[in-house]
């Protein structure tokens, strides 16, 4: 996209209209002209159970080179195991009442990765006695989709919301297959056993009071496409939005609780990849992207993954409520080349909690 087109996409987006990478979408409440009501909650705790997807940006961008370029099928990529890890988080909803439900984003990409990370914060422990009931998947790409071995183990009959534009390969792993001739591609020992709910576009998919899960069908890379968000609205501070890798593109998804639900004019705050600087690249429209997020006057901006931490860190400098995460991630036996580097903690990290309320 052109600098001018992108600036014209943010200027617009008072108007109903968001750009950032991704497509504006309308609901069905609000092609009807309404607002979409799902109620509200006391607050939402996020943990970090895994941010760093891989661990060192060269490698993985040469992997894919290698094997074609960023338009190959994710199942045809060779990768080199020791650099991969995967994103996973915890979802803490805590009802008005008090009652407190987990949800799992996402699932991660190494098994031995998983395993580790849901092994050190007792994941494993909670999915076996099924605190935990309900696994969302954001998008299926490699490293939000390649470990789902590492939840089923502890829990084939979860209960799983998963992206209809999924590819074929990725239901068929669901079912137990096994593409791990190519190196880094997953097999999947244990078939799903559960409830399983394939989102679509145009239909709010209602978790709890207060808490809801919304399909945008977007664009991503190694031809994988559509992605689950989350929506909280938290009582008496507004809507956070919690995404996996904002494909859609970052002021679309902020846009859309404004544009579909009640009081939706208030952005409270939001967790997650950002998909802006995911190679530490710089483009001059993502300055203007600081600017357009800054106008949306959140409270509470986590992010971390592939939101790029040269963007993180310009985000903090323009003003913008970017949270701080500690130095727990330090603490793991693998560590992302960035986070090493760095010490201005501008991701949430491996390990770090966000409280929205």
């Amino acid at each position: 996209m052109k600098r001018r087109d992108f600036l014209k996409g943010v200027a617009l987006t008072g108007a109903g209209i968001a750009m950032s990478g991704g497509v504006g979408l309308l609901s069905k409440a609000q092609a009807q002209g309404g607002k979409e009501d799902f109620g509200e909650v006391k607050s939402v705790k996020v943990h970090c159970i895994s941010e760093t997807s891989w661990f060192d940006n060269a490698t993985l961008g040469a992997d894919i080179k290698k094997a074609g370029g960023i338009n190959t099928n994710q199942y045809d990529v060779a990768y080199t195991k020791e650099n991969l890890g995967g994103f996973a988080a915890l979802v803490e909803v805590e009802a008005l009442d008090g009652k407190k439900t987990k949800y799992l984003l996402d699932t991660g990409w190494n098994n031995e990765w998983m395993d580790y990370v849901f092994a050190k914060d007792g994941i494993d422990k909670m999915l076996k006695n099924k605190d935990i009931k309900t696994l969302i998947i954001s998008h299926d790409h490699i490293d939000h989709y390649f470990g789902l071995e590492s939840t089923l183990r502890h829990q084939p009959d979860i209960r799983i919301f998963f992206p209809g534009t999924s590819m074929k390969k990725s239901f068929d792993l669901l079912k137990g297959a096994d593409f791990s001739k190519t190196p880094g591609c997953p097999k999947n020992n244990v078939p799903h056993k559960g409830e399983l709910i394939v989102t679509k576009t145009d239909k709010l998919y209602k978790l709890q009071e207060g808490a809801a899960l919304v399909f945008f069908d977007a664009p991503a890379t190694l031809q994988c496409r559509g992605e689950n968000v989350m929506y909280c609205k938290v009582k008496n501070k507004g809507y956070v939005t919690i995404t996996g890798c904002c494909h859609p593109g970052v002021v679309t998804l902020f846009n859309h609780s404004r544009r579909n639900f009640k009081d939706g004019d208030k952005n409270y705050g939001c967790y997650g990849g950002l998909h802006i600087s995911v190679f530490e690249n710089w483009d001059p429209k993502f300055d203007d992207l600081i600017q357009g997020v800054k106008a949306l006057k959140m409270t509470k901006i986590a992010c971390n993954h592939c939101t790029g931490w040269i963007w993180a860190e310009k985000a903090v400098q323009a003003g913008l409520p970017i949270v701080h995460g500690t130095s727990k991630n330090l603490s793991y036996k693998k560590t992302g080349t960035l986070a090493k580097s760095k010490t201005s903690n501008v991701y949430i990290g491996n390990g770090d909690d966000v409280f929205f309320g």
